[in-house]
């Protein structure tokens, strides 16, 4: 099957299977390897990414239910956005693995919730981090979000 989507703004056509998660089809018909495979039944957060402004575990998300919708991969994030670089200030990632989901799952967050409390955070972000690296993950959202407000 041919499934036509835009991904990180770019109008683009992809070819799979219509059941392949859209984990595999990012990264290997896309060729977008920053979004990341960890658990591959939507527990862990590692493959997510924005489906219209909405985290999505693209690990469980098929191929046929992607069409026509906007993605957004830690790719269409641009170099210096201010969650980028709030990970590097607080020194979130150790391994760094589920980082590209969890910066994800934070701008769609962020995007919903200018100011997120600490609770918003724990309530919103259900992705996993084996490192535990939270207080730091909380510690880069805050900033990331009073970054955001000042351009807002």
């Amino acid at each position: 099957m041919t499934v036509k989507l835009t991904i990180n703004g770019k109008a683009r056509t992809l070819k799979g299977d219509a059941e392949m998660p859209l984990l595999w089809a990012l990264r290997d018909e896309a060729g977008l390897k920053g979004t990341k495979f960890g658990c591959g039944v939507g527990v862990c957060g590692a493959c997510t990414v924005l489906v219209d402004g909405n985290p999505v575990r693209s690990c469980v998300l098929p191929l046929a239910d992607a069409a026509g919708q906007k993605i957004v991969t830690i790719e269409g994030l641009p170099e210096g956005h201010p969650l980028k670089m709030a990970w590097i200030e607080a020194q979130v990632p150790q391994c760094g693995y589920c980082q590209p989901g969890m910066i994800m799952a934070a701008a769609a967050l962020i995007a919903e919730n200018a100011a997120p409390s600490d609770q918003d955070i724990t309530d919103q972000i259900t992705n996993v981090c084996r490192c535990g690296t939270y207080s730091r993950i909380r510690k880069a959202i805050h900033a990331a979000a009073a970054e955001m407000a000042k351009t807002a």
